[in-house]
């Protein structure tokens, strides 16, 4: 049966895909990047400072695109061996414990993210070498990390009004 709520699901989930293919496009500009920041150092002999500031200021919001990406894909890194040898409504408990501890790291991270963003904004601080503005490189993170908090809250709320099942968890 088709609820509001996998609608609702499914709908997040395609933003999700689109946030992982940003980051995606992020990490091949880094390496762009990076590439020409190694020629300019070593094959011209004049090191760009830019690429060192603008790499590292990219990985933020980098390291979180793919968070929500991952949960969709169940590729989080779990460790299985004692709770696959449990019943469906053991394993169901554990899924939802997992989903409920997710979302706690994810709240946390996504105030943390949203906070940084809006000191930077109005702050007006600026990166000291490319001087763009802070938030630039906070926002994307920000924007993740939310998204990720949400679809798990999401998919806890799916567990939690789900029957346990054998294919579950």
């Amino acid at each position: 049966m088709d609820t509001g709520l996998d609608r609702l699901i499914r709908g997040i989930e395609r933003i999700v895909g689109w946030v992982a293919a940003i980051g995606g496009a992020i990490v091949l500009v880094q390496m762009v990047w990076i590439s020409y920041g190694v020629f300019t150092r070593y094959g011209l002999g004049k090191p760009d400072r830019l690429v060192t500031e603008a790499t590292a200021l990219l990985l933020f919001p980098v390291a979180f695109a793919g968070l929500a990406y991952a949960l969709r894909e169940d590729a989080m890194p779990k460790v299985t061996m004692l709770t696959d040898r449990l019943s469906a409504g053991a394993q169901h408990v554990f899924a939802i414990l997992n989903h409920i501890i997710m979302l706690g790291v994810g709240l946390f991270f996504a105030y943390a993210g949203v906070s940084a963003t809006n000191r930077a904004l109005n702050s007006g601080v600026a990166s000291e070498i490319l001087h763009w503005p802070r938030w630039w490189f906070w926002m994307p993170g920000a924007v993740a990390l939310v998204l990720f908090a949400l679809y798990v809250a999401l998919r806890l709320l799916r567990l939690i009004l789900a029957r346990p099942t054998e294919g579950d968890a």
